[in-house]
């Protein structure tokens, strides 16, 4: 798919109105960055009205080798050119159904308590492609309340691992948990097994070592619920243990 396309439909999607800017809010991210270790993932300030980057962290170089003035002075159009090319139709796609899932979905007032994640695969600066999962958390809104600025943190994968795109969207509820409100994927293994939204959550939760009691106090429900949806988790993905599950989730991150 070639550039002007993309940022057509790149725009079509995010489509938006003018809304005051957060220019202190972004300052002191900005001002933050001085102070964060290096390590493998790195962040960027993403503006939808612009096309462009407001901020590309320090830990941009180490990450994929590539200088953070190419994000700053050739916008998106540059980060587009880099995604690998079989992953463009669906990396668009993941993001249409993303903001038509907040658009329709999501009341207003819940919209700042939302965050989005997607995958694909990346050239570097060495020309090798790697693969990127995408957090991104949105900071502004436009006028009809479409996210239009976001907080992005890019967590670098090797290479060797296959991933099929996805897109999720979580909600922060009351309890400082982020419970999956949306989730699709091109993976026919998962599509297959029809792993529902509440096991996903319930997986993340397990991978973190929670017991059944610490899930159901997190998620609202009970104990015996829990342990219904893990035996129905190791019955779907036709595995016998926790231990197996948990390596399974650390091989395909990007699907669940």
């Amino acid at each position: 798919m070639i550039l002007k396309n993309i940022k057509k439909l790149y725009e079509d999607i995010f489509q938006s109105y003018k809304t005051p800017s957060i220019e202190e809010h972004i300052k002191k991210i900005i001002e933050l960055d001085a102070f964060l270790p290096h390590n493998s993932t790195f962040f960027c300030i993403t503006n939808t009205q612009e096309l462009g980057f407001e901020y590309v962290s320090k830990n941009m170089y180490s990450c994929i080798g590539i200088e953070p003035h190419l994000f700053k002075t050739q916008a998106m159009k540059y980060f587009w050119s880099r995604i690998h090319p079989d992953d463009v139709e669906q990396w668009l796609e993941a993001l249409n159904s993303l903001m038509e899932y907040t658009m329709n979905e999501i009341s207003e007032e819940e919209r700042h308590r939302m965050s989005y994640t997607w995958n694909y695969r990346f050239k570097n600066g060495q020309d090798e492609y790697v693969n990127v999962i995408q957090n991104t958390t949105p900071l502004a809104f436009d006028a009809f309340k479409k996210p239009i600025i976001g907080l992005a943190h890019y967590t670098i994968v090797e290479p060797g691992l296959k991933f099929e795109v996805t897109a999720t969207a979580k909600y922060l509820n009351d309890s400082n948990t982020y419970e999956t409100k949306y989730f699709n994927t091109f993976s026919q293994k998962l599509l297959e097994s029809n792993i529902s939204n509440r096991e996903r959550d319930i997986i993340r939760l397990l991978v973190l070592k929670k017991s059944s009691k610490e899930i159901a106090l997190k998620l609202n429900i009970s104990p015996n619920t829990v342990d219904t949806h893990r035996r129905n988790i190791l019955r779907k993905l036709k595995i016998n243990s926790t231990g197996e599950l948990i390596g399974l989730y650390k091989s395909n991150k990007g699907l669940f």
